[in-house]
């Protein structure tokens, strides 16, 4: 299949065999969205198909972006939002940074995967080229920190060494296919079986796409390890203009730091692991202070307006144990109790709290009325309010429904 040859062009020229409506899911914006458009076959293709765990080409077929390229068999499959006349001659041209990238990131994983293996005989099971970093799967519970160095070491310097990458095509019976690496061929594999051939390191089937010497990776830099699933360890990295990417964006946060800190980079873990122990302290004497508060207020209540067969407290600062003290030293069997914290105008918290009943019937028009999220029981509703800009109408609302309750019971 010539489709596997084309990866080295830029720019193609060819024409379309297809065009058929179609449906793309994809995610815009956190969001799942469903974009109709069109799949198109073209006689042949630059563009790569997704898989072997590199993502898909983008790029342009004339002035058409190419959102998605998929695999079919031996065709690729080319979706696009404007459809195109079958026969007609087309220019294909493929996004080469995002190329470019894949490449660098594959080629690094062909790397990474055969010095672990011949160095420390840690078979890699899967791999997945991620957005922002990379990720290998190798067969191992553990990699020790020293050998985590000794392969970084070792890649860089298979990088500065120059070593060419080639690819060679071979009849799938042909004997040499037996002495290379590989985790199987798929089930609608047809045409030759394509070699990544690093030389002297590594043979290995894969259809993506690659660098043509090593030192087009320009750096390898090994992130750490995490815990893979069944006894397996993920390894991460970031190959070529990732780790420059990487580099700067780690620059500018730290010299941020610096003036957020007013310290140098060496002090930055210190200067903030005290500022959460301040941070902390301060936030157990605040604690108590309206904890304090809070008892002070109820004996002011009870001296002054515990009368009132509803009571309503709005304060700035607080939180929900702040009013869930005050509300434990009212007699709530007997009185209507709603209590607020935050903005007068913003985003805080409530609680509404009384005889079981009441509350049980005005606490979800009360959530209501506050745009806010929240449940109750046994005489107690409390939840988040988006805003409290109509709290003085909740309160009014509150007030007509005793009143009216009380004049009932006369």
């Amino acid at each position: 299949d010539s489709t596997l040859c084309q990866y080295a062009l830029k720019t193609f020229v060819t024409s379309v065999v297809s065009c058929c409506p179609a449906e793309l899911k994809q995610e815009i914006n956190g969001k799942k969205e469903t974009v109709k458009g069109f799949n198109v076959k073209l006689q042949d293709t630059i563009l790569f198909p997704e898989g072997g765990g590199q993502p898909d080409d983008h790029g342009l077929i004339g002035d058409i972006p190419v959102l998605r390229v998929t695999r079919l068999g031996p065709e690729a499959v080319h979706f696009v939002c404007s459809s195109l006349q079958e026969g007609q001659q087309v220019h294909v041209k493929v996004d080469w940074e995002r190329r470019f990238d894949h490449m660098q990131q594959h080629s690094g994983q062909h790397l990474i995967t055969a010095l672990a293996d011949t160095m420390f005989g840690y078979k890699t099971t899967s791999w997945e080229l991620g957005r922002q970093r990379s990720t290998i799967e190798l067969d191992t519970p553990c990699v020790k920190p020293n050998q985590l160095q000794a392969l970084e070491e070792a890649v860089n310097e298979k990088i500065r060494s120059q070593t060419p990458v080639t690819v060679q095509l071979l009849s799938i019976d042909d004997p040499a296919v037996e002495k290379v690496r590989s985790r199987g061929l798929p089930e609608d594999h047809a045409g030759p079986i394509r070699i990544i051939d690093i030389e002297g390191v590594d043979a290995n089937m894969c259809c993506g796409t690659h660098v043509s010497n090593l030192s087009h990776l320009q750096v390898i830099k090994l992130l750490g390890t995490e815990k893979g699933k069944k006894n397996k360890t993920n390894l991460l990295f970031l190959a070529g203009n990732r780790v420059l990417k990487y580099t700067e964006k780690s620059f500018n946060t730290e010299r941020s730091l610096v003036s957020l800190l007013k310290t140098g980079p060496d002090d930055h873990v210190e200067a903030v692991d005290k500022l959460q122990k301040s941070v902390k302290l301060l936030q157990k004497t605040n604690l108590n202070i309206l904890r304090d508060m809070a008892v002070h207020l109820k004996i002011f209540l009870t001296k002054e307006t515990i009368s009132c067969i509803v009571f309503f407290l709005h304060r700035k600062e607080g939180d929900n144990e702040f009013m869930n003290i005050i509300a434990n030293e009212i007699n709530t069997e007997e009185t209507l109790v709603f209590l607020t914290v935050g903005e007068e105008k913003g985003p805080g918290l409530f609680l509404l709290a009384g005889p079981s009943g009441p509350v049980a019937e005005l606490g979800p028009r009360v959530l209501e009325m506050l745009q806010g999220k929240g449940a109750g029981k046994n005489g107690r509703f409390q939840g988040k309010a988006n805003s409290l800009s109509r709290r003085e109408e909740v309160e009014a609302f509150l007030q007509q429904h005793c009143t009216h309750h009380t004049s009932e019971e006369e």
